[in-house]
């Protein structure tokens, strides 16, 4: 579907009744504290490993087995702020290919430095991970699974300039 085909006046309304009705001006706390972390499926634990400790430069913190399905390998990864990136395997599952479908990932966007950004952009080159540079401050590229990652060179709670928290 192309922007011809669809009304964008009507759908800036409804965003715009949306945010009447349900955005709140002085928020409440939340109930959470935070994302403990986020388990996407990976098909070679130590591909998986290599590409996000080595490229990325996210500390693997650990290795165990996943409790839910024997064998399975349950691992995850520092990204700053006390948020961790977490893999599983699932061996002998035979599980295809990574596919984005009706509420599941879209792109996991993970906020670093400008410093980083630069830094891990010409790692990505230098390691030949196809990427795509938007507005300035974001990098998005696909993990060795094929789930889209976005590095973000804005602080946490901001985007494009915009408060978001």
């Amino acid at each position: 579907m192309t922007d011809n085909a669809l009304d964008l006046d009507a759908l800036e309304a409804r965003r715009s009744r949306l945010r009447d009705a349900y955005l709140i001006d002085r928020r409440p706390v939340s109930s959470a504290r935070g994302i403990h972390h986020v388990a996407l499926i990976s098909s070679d634990v130590e591909r998986t490993i290599r590409f996000y400790q080595e490229i990325l430069e996210f500390p693997l913190t650990e290795i165990v087995e996943n409790r839910d399905y024997k064998g399975s390998t349950h691992f995850f990864f520092d990204v700053g702020h006390g948020n961790l990136l977490a893999f599983f395997d699932f061996p002998g599952l035979n599980l295809g290919p990574y596919a984005e479908v009706l509420a599941g990932l879209h792109h996991l966007a993970i906020s670093v430095t400008p410093e980083s950004w630069r830094h891990l952009r010409d790692k990505l080159d230098a390691a030949a991970v196809p990427f795509q540079v938007e507005s300035g401050t974001s990098i998005y590229f696909r993990d060795p699974d094929g789930a889209r990652i976005e590095l973000l060179a804005e602080p946490l709670g901001e985007m494009y300039g915009n408060t978001v928290l």
